[in-house]
């Protein structure tokens, strides 16, 4: 039942911040998808379900996966015009998910 909940929440912002951003107001999209309100359902759920410990550690986890994902969204920025869609999306979760795997390495080793 909670998934269920859990994917409804998701795809009612997933669905907004697209009609938004087809609109032509990509800044309001932009805030509406970066606003707090999924870390906070992400946090809060995350919270009652595992506690405090799980919470904090996906905490962390966002922090450290922040700059794969600015590397991947500046892809996107530079490469759009050029490559188009297809490949600058490629281009851009190759290049997320290769520092997402460094970032993992790093930190496996450091602990």
């Amino acid at each position: 039942m909670n998934f269920i909940l859990y994917f409804l929440l998701g795809g009612t912002i997933v669905s907004l911040v697209t009609f938004i951003g087809s609109q032509g107001k990509g800044l309001l999209a932009a805030f509406v998808a970066t606003f707090p309100t999924m870390t906070v359902l992400t946090f809060s759920l995350l919270y009652h379900k595992a506690g405090h410990a799980a919470t904090v550690n996906y905490a962390k986890g966002l922090l450290l996966m922040t700059i794969p994902w600015i590397l991947y969204v500046l892809c996107l920025i530079f490469l759009l015009p050029r490559w188009g869609f297809a490949k600058s999306i490629i281009a851009g979760i190759s290049t997320y998910m290769i520092l997402a795997g460094i970032v993992s390495m790093i930190m496996k080793y450091a602990k």
